[in-house]
Formats: structure tokens, C-alpha cells, sequence
């Protein structure tokens, strides 16, 4: 199993937001976290990535115990995160955004075989490499967020909601990049408002509510009549 939650109470400061949550994911597989706003989704991802309090429970990933690594100790072992809301660093440009998710690595020509990988999976970039970031549409720049995390040779990637804010044309091939990653490898768990879309890519969904995993299960976890009710907007 590469990631498994035990018991996890988190939040920030004194603000508790998590309660014993539980979460598993096997290597090769996408998670989705879906569930009404405020519930806790990207607190699970940002409790993973070490950038919460976290009071109680474990975070085990490939069967060692990383809760409360730093960062930089996480992005070593192979976890990468993609904030929500596409920060990018706006001043620079797309080849310069994307060798900053390489800082870990020193070797020139590894870098470069690294930015050949992104351009390959994300052709707009490398037509956009020498223009600056902030001149990019919303989609554009949610692709470099991920192309930047992809830099890093991610086993784990982190993404929270991807799909925020983008057109549907753009929404569609943001997922299908998702589904194109995991499948070369790439364990996935995302926090995603688009609660049909994450249900169809994702091996396992968790529906969060207030700071509780309150349901789980496979694709046909969609047919399930709460599901239906609250988040698909069907009876």
C-alpha cells in the first residue's frame, strides 16, 4: 500500500477541521476526495504534505511513518503538491516556473530531460516557454502548476482542485491529463468540487463532511442515493 491515514485529527493552530480520518491508497491508483465546501478535502492534502497541525493519527507512505516531515523531506521521498487556485510564479517564465520544480536536482542535463517530459505531456508550455506565466489562460497555468510538480518525478501527487475555474473543453482535458499521468505510474489523490468527473477517474472516492470520512467505495459509489442527491443534484 503506498498511502494509508490512520486516525488522522488535524486543522491549524488550536482550529480543529480533521476527525479520525482514514484514507488508503495502493500504488498506481487515483483517490478522490469530494464533499461540500469547508468539509476538509484540502486539509487531508495539505496534512499530507506536512503544512497542517496535526494532533493525532498516522500518515504512512510505502510503510514508513512521514507525518510531520518537512517539506523538502516529503518532495525527497516523492510526494508532490498542486496547491489549489494555480500558483504560479507570475514574473517568470513557463521554462523558468518549470525548472523551479526541479530545485532538487543539479544535474543539467537531467533537467533538461525533465523539461522535455513536461513539454511532451503538455504541449502548450513548450510553445509558451520563453513567455511569462502570467500572460497564460487559467488552464495554461494550471497546467505549468502541474508541470512544475511533475518536475519533481512525483510516486505521489497531491492535486486540489484541478478543475476550479476552467471552461468545460479545458476541464475535460485537465482530467484526461490526470487519467494519462496515473497511468504511467503516478499515484494520484485529488480534491476535486467536480464530484461526477472525480468519481469516474478514481479507483476509490472519499466524501468528506465535517472533517469525517462519511462514505467511501469504488465507481459504483455514484449510484449510491445520497451521492446522487447532494452532489450530482439528481433525486
Amino acid at each position: 500500500m503506498m498511502l494509508k491515514i490512520k486516525d488522522l485529527s488535524a486543522g491549524y493552530g488550536s482550529f480543529r477541521v480533521l476527525e479520525k480520518v482514514n484514507i488508503s491508497l495502493d500504488k498506481g491508483q487515483i483517490g478522490a476526495l469530494i464533499g461540500p465546501n469547508g468539509a476538509g478535502k484540502s486539509t487531508v492534502l495539505k496534512s499530507i504534505f506536512g503544512i497542517t497541525t496535526n494532533y493525532a493519527g498516522k500518515i504512512i507512505y510505502h510503510g514508513k511513518d512521514i507525518t510531520g516531515l518537512e517539506t523538502s523531506e516529503l518532495v525527497n521521498v516523492g510526494v508532490s503538491y498542486v496547491p489549489q487556485g494555480r500558483q504560479v510564479f507570475s514574473s517568470l517564465t513557463v521554462k523558468e516556473n518549470l525548472e523551479m520544480g526541479a530545485f532538487i536536482t543539479k544535474d543539467k542535463e537531467l533537467v533538461g530531460n525533465k523539461l522535455e517530459r513536461v513539454y511532451a505531456k503538455f504541449p502548450v508550455l513548450r510553445e509558451k516557454k520563453d513567455d511569462y506565466a502570467f500572460t497564460l489562460s487559467g488552464g495554461q497555468q494550471q497546467m505549468l502548476a502541474m508541470g512544475r510538480a511533475l518536475m519533481q518525478d512525483p510516486q505521489l501527487l497531491l492535486l486540489d482542485e484541478p478543475s476550479l475555474g476552467l471552461s468545460p473543453k479545458m476541464m475535460k482535458e485537465m482530467f484526461e491529463k490526470i487519467v494519462e499521468i496515473n497511468k504511467e505510474g503516478t499515484t494520484i489523490l485529488i480534491v476535486e468540487q467536480n464530484a461526477r468527473q472525480a468519481i469516474k477517474i478514481a479507483h476509490k472516492t472519499y466524501v468528506l463532511e465535517d472533517g469525517k470520512v462519511g462514505l467511501s467505495g469504488g465507481r459504483d459509489i455514484i449510484k449510491n442515493p445520497k451521492i446522487k442527491k447532494i452532489y450530482l443534484g439528481g433525486g
